[in-house]
């Protein structure tokens, strides 16, 4: 019965967000702004109110302290204030159980989520308005421009228009106030391609949605969780097992994330012109002087090119392809990720620790499941370990730059995989029956590229140019030969390895 209301709830969900979909061609036809203002929230209030019912307190109370600090206390520290309470009050949110409060719905969980970058991130943003605006005081022309294009001075009840909108609510893409009073100010949603910007990022979901469903038929996650998944499968199968596991994750991620951007762009949020290069959760990056005298003109605003790079939050085919660790990182909650780079990881100090911290945060905002901190957390661990190799790479040419590529690449995949499984598992006796049950090969592998990399670098990068196979073949011992030993040395369980084949892929270099 559970089963079948959780289906029922993730139909609901998938409804109203096809709905929220078609509904911003209407407000792309209101032209008062205020109007639009009102309706927008009070759209996006009723919708958390059919998703969360009674549970919809949590957001209002979220937002209405929020807003008090905001406009309250000292814009010096606003915005410490704000992150620290609204982070205690998610995490208060996700144990409301151990306090006799009934635990919300799945999808309120979201919601919540949207709502912590939203209050918070307006906090940094007010915050940034007021340093801007010393900055200002000691004659900078380039500070005048910053705070031009970044003041914002919302009211109690803007704080309530901007986290309410239905644009986002549900599943976001982030973005800031700034954007949203754009928005409903600049004339840009009258001029930008939107229809056609919409149809263009949802012509793939179709395929995204069938996969997942074919996938997640064959390879569900709960069999990883099943006693013949241990003790009936050999130890390889259960490695193999983490593919199509992170397959069906990227393809439901792809289809949810996708249709949220499209919310964006049916409406006109997020449409700048090309000229101002917008980057996803920023919006505009220059020209913001131009920008303004082209948003006072309809004329000239019908003559623009139009992005919506600023509610940009997933790159599937970047995903998918681009050859490193790092880069494909890049490409999964590009807006999100915008936040924590602004808002911590460039306010701490410059040191070793800042990915670390930056990945707690991440993994707090996920949830209080110790999956999600092994898997955010593990992300630190193989940078280094990629690092090392990109340097090898550095100088190869021809095909052992594209042996390279596709060897990064293929460490970029089953990193992902290794830890997305856990990210999966959630709770922390499955994480650890899992990874137990591989004998940690994930860790153990990489510090063994990494020894092993680091050993033959000194090789490669040492006198003259890498000029032949001596030292990849030395490698490929150094990495594959302890890997081997260690699972010669254990006895498989009955169970067949799938036969996989890897087509070669042709990546840039």
């Amino acid at each position: 019965m559970v089963k079948a209301n959780m289906e029922w709830d993730d139909i609901v969900y998938l409804v109203l967000l096809l709905f929220s979909i078609g509904i911003g061609y209407v407000f792309r036809q209101i032209e008062d702004k205020e109007t639009r203002k009102w309706l927008s929230s009070g759209l996006g209030f009723l919708l958390v109110l059919i998703v969360s019912g009674k549970h919809i307190m949590h957001p209002i109370i979220c937002t209405a302290i929020n807003a008090f600090i905001i406009l309250a206390t000292d814009r010096r520290k606003c915005h410490i204030v704000s992150f620290f309470f609204t982070f205690a009050y998610l995490f208060f949110f996700r144990t409301t159980q151990y306090f006799g409060i009934p635990y919300p719905p799945a999808h309120t969980n979201m919601i919540q989520m949207i709502v912590t970058l939203k209050v918070a991130g307006l906090a940094f943003e007010v915050h940034n308005t007021a340093a801007a605006a010393k900055e200002k005081e000691h004659d900078d022309s380039a500070a005048f421009a910053k705070l031009e294009a970044a003041e914002v001075h919302p009211s109690f009840q803007d704080v309530f228009h901007y986290t309410f909108c239905y644009i986002g609510i549900m599943t976001g893409p982030y973005y800031t106030y700034r954007t949203y009073r754009d928005w409903l100010e600049y004339p840009f949603l009258l001029s930008a391609p939107c229809k056609d910007a919409t149809i263009q990022k949802m012509k793939y979901v179709p395929l995204y949605a069938v996969l997942f469903v074919i996938a997640s038929t064959i390879f569900p996650l709960k069999y990883a969780e099943s006693e013949e998944f241990y003790n009936e499968r050999s130890v390889f199968y259960r490695i193999w097992y983490i593919n199509p596991t992170f397959f069906i994750f990227r393809m439901r991620l792809y289809t949810g994330m996708v249709l949220s951007e499209c919310v964006c762009t049916m409406a006109g949020l997020g449409a700048y012109p090309e000229f101002t290069a917008p980057s996803a959760g920023h919006g505009p990056t220059k020209e913001f002087g131009k920008l303004k005298e082209i948003a006072s003109n309809n004329l000239l605003a019908k003559e623009e090119k139009y992005n919506f790079e600023t509610i940009h939050n997933v790159d599937p085919y970047g995903s998918e392809f681009v050859p490193t660790f790092r880069n494909g990182m890049k490409c999964w909650n590009m807006c999100i990720q915008y936040w924590l780079a602004v808002n911590v990881y460039k306010r701490l100090a410059r040191n070793q620790f800042r990915p670390l911290i930056t990945m707690t945060i991440s993994a707090i905002w996920h949830g209080v499941y110790i999956g999600y901190y092994l898997c955010l957390m593990s992300a630190p661990m193989y940078l280094p370990v990629e690092d090392v190799y990109i340097k090898i790479r550095k100088d190869a040419t021809g095909l052992e730059a594209k042996f390279w590529d596709f060897f990064l690449w293929f460490f970029k995949m089953q990193a992902f995989s290794y830890m997305a499984i856990v990210f999966l598992l959630l709770h922390i006796e499955l994480t650890f029956k899992y990874w137990s049950s591989v004998y940690f090969a994930g860790h153990i592998v990489a510090i063994i590229l990494f020894v092993s990399g680091k050993s033959s670098g000194k090789i490669i990068l040492g006198p003259g140019k890498y000029k032949n196979w001596t030292v990849l073949f030395h490698s490929a011992l150094l990495a594959v030969g302890p890997v081997r030993s260690i699972f010669m040395s254990i006895r498989f369980g009955s169970g067949t390895f799938p036969k996989l084949s890897a087509e070669y892929l042709r990546l840039k270099s």
